[in-house]
């Protein structure tokens, strides 16, 4: 897609940043947890899912509205719908989909391009990360822990902790809350996030942290030089969505900071220990 590589770019840059950061912190990190989309050809946010009334596929970053959806703009592919086994109610699950967003306030429905294809290299951690990772594991003697998110062809999930609509417009179960995870991270001492992007997947499962744990808020760290938010140009821009949403967090208690920075300086309990 134009534009996307610079996004891709960005996030490389803070990739080699966290990978530092992991190697000098290794005495103060205890475990890792990572997450990793992972989406297949057929989604409600790939493009060949939709079609409009002349057969024709939204393009990437499109945006569909409830109104787009009522008037017939965009509707899911009979054919794919079948394949999915959804045919008896593809277009009442793509009326219903797109009003739970508009009741949730987030963005609408937005078409992405192919990332994150189960079976390819876009699934797997960018390598430098995957080496850190192991590393730690292994001079830590600590299991990094996977969460495998957004299997579900029929629901976003940008945030770790549970899916965008969790059912379907006859009740079916599209996904569920993650409460083991939260309920592992109210274990440690400090929580540490970094990754991509900052306006989605970060924001949104900061957001869901916050709203199921808020007493984690003074232990929460967000390495702002570590996250990009979605920008393509002439396309989308998500840097002030992504802004807003750390101006918000760090309103809630929680400490956004740079990877550069001694942890001794960090404000909170993290500090405080290591400098104690």
């Amino acid at each position: 897609t134009p534009g996307f590589e610079l996004y891709v770019a960005g996030a490389l840059e803070d990739s080699r940043r966290l990978c530092s950061f992991i190697y000098r912190s290794l005495g103060a990190i205890t475990e890792t947890v990572v997450t990793l989309d992972t989406h297949q050809a057929f989604q409600i946010f790939h493009a060949p899912l939709l079609i409009d009334p002349e057969g024709g596929h939204p393009a990437p970053y499109t945006l569909v509205s409830t109104d787009d959806v009522r008037t017939g703009r965009w509707r899911i592919d009979p054919e794919v719908a079948e394949g999915l086994g959804i045919e008896s109610d593809a277009d009442e699950h793509l009326h219903a989909y797109v009003e739970a967003l508009a009741r949730g306030g987030k963005y609408d429905l937005t078409i992405w391009p192919f990332h994150a294809m189960l079976g390819g290299i876009g699934h797997a951690l960018v390598s430098a990360i995957e080496e850190a990772l192991f590393f730690h594991a292994i001079a830590r003697r600590a299991q990094t822990r996977v969460e495998v998110k957004g299997r579900n062809p029929l629901t976003e999930h940008y945030s770790v902790l549970g899916p965008e609509v969790l059912t379907g417009s006859r009740g079916k179960l599209l996904g569920e809350r993650n409460t083991a995870l939260v309920e592992h991270l109210r274990s440690f001492d400090a929580v540490i996030v970094a990754g991509q992007a900052k306006s989605h997947c970060v924001a949104w499962t900061v957001e869901d942290l916050l709203a199921d744990a808020p007493e984690l808020a003074p232990r929460l760290y967000l390495l702002e030089d570590c996250s990009s938010p979605v920008v393509v140009p002439g396309a989308v821009d998500y840097t002030e969505d992504a802004e807003r949403a750390f101006t918000g967090f760090a309103a809630a208690g929680a400490h956004v900071v740079r990877s550069a920075e001694p942890l001794t300086a960090w404000p909170g309990p993290i500090g405080a220990a290591l400098v104690g």
